[in-house]
């Protein structure tokens, strides 16, 4: 029977549509090429080593000398800009104020033919480290309220170039929707006194149905109200609001589940399109006790309809425990 379920974190609702339930295993990208399959390096890539832009689109390289493992560039088309003042202007019912902000992309790796899923987890945690790093400069800046952290893989997911890249984007304002999750949680925190994702990892730990893996660390485990097939989380056990205070043995175990979740996405669904985001406190918000970071993971395989578009709900046509069960027992990459 069809279950109608409510992700105590966010108090979104999502129809499981048990009876339209599809087999975890029927969800594999029909991808006529892996990311494997192409060349190490292309020609007519600008990401790909002697293709690099010229100073002042470079930011940071890491390292700083010799060969560079992880670049960091202004976007050539930007969002935003770190041009001008955050005026808020108000004229009746209109509002509205200047695109301020930073905009930057994340050269991963000089591999043309890699990705997350297939690099070591040491330089997955060196893509983490940078956007830490970017992080903290940009919560420094006046202007800076929200700074999002995201990787698209695949034309579905939203990107146009290959190579290996993820982005981050500093916004002068905060998202309704980061502010409805935030107000959700202070609302679970005034009435229970506890952290509603520490209380998902204690009872997703208990339960087990939905983990995928598990580290010193961090938990990742498919939500009881995912939205969409394989919808992942990825938690921090300790509590903290911001990932700008993630320790450095937490990104090194953050390289390591991430890429294993992502390995396993990879081999399992045959290498589909996906975003991954770090959700992380505001700016100004990162000292309340109520907020929790983490990770989100989605694996486009289904596509959004009308339905979604006029409800807010989603129908995810798998249940959650089956798509963690699955990934539980792919074999990830080995690396």
């Amino acid at each position: 029977m069809t279950e109608i379920r409510q992700n105590i974190a966010t108090k979104e609702w999502v129809i499981i549509a048990t009876e339209r339930a599809r087999r975890p295993g029927e969800f594999a990208h029909p991808r006529q090429e892996l990311t494997a399959d192409r060349p190490a390096w292309d020609p007519t890539c600008p990401f790909c080593p002697g293709n690099e832009e010229p100073p002042p689109m470079e930011q940071a390289r890491i390292p700083a000398d010799g060969p560079w493992q992880v670049r960091v560039l202004l976007n050539k088309y930007p969002a935003l800009r770190m041009e001008g003042e955050r005026d808020r202007h108000f004229e009746g019912i209109y509002r509205w104020l200047p695109g301020v902000g930073r905009h930057e992309i994340i050269v991963e790796s000089p591999r043309h033919n890699t990705c997350p899923a297939l690099m070591t987890p040491q330089e997955v945690a060196r893509v983490i480290r940078t956007f830490q790093a970017r992080g903290r400069d940009l919560a420094q800046e006046p202007c800076i309220e929200q700074i999002i952290y995201f990787q698209n893989h695949g034309p579905d997911a939203g990107t146009s170039l290959v190579h290996p890249h993820s982005q981050i984007v500093g916004l002068p304002v905060v998202p309704s929707h980061v502010r409805s999750r935030s107000e959700g949680a202070r609302r679970y925190f005034d009435d229970t006194g506890r952290c509603v994702y520490c209380q998902m990892v204690r009872e997703e730990l208990a339960s087990a149905e939905r983990l995928i893996a598990v580290n010193e660390q961090f938990v990742a485990f498919i939500p009881y109200a995912a939205f969409s097939p394989f919808h992942t989380w990825i938690l921090p056990r300790r509590h903290y609001s911001t990932f700008l205070g993630a320790s450095p043995e937490e990104i090194d175990d953050l390289g390591i589940i991430l890429r294993d979740v992502l390995s396993r996405i990879y081999v399992g669904l045959h290498d589909p399109d996906y975003n991954y985001v770090i959700r992380s406190a505001p700016v100004h918000d990162m000292g309340r006790d109520y907020l929790h970071w983490y990770v989100t993971v989605i694996p486009h395989v289904t596509k959004t309809a009308g339905f979604e578009m006029g409800s807010g709900m989603f129908i995810n046509v798998t249940l959650p425990e089956a798509s963690a069960a699955f990934l539980r027992e792919v074999q990830p990459v080995a690396g």
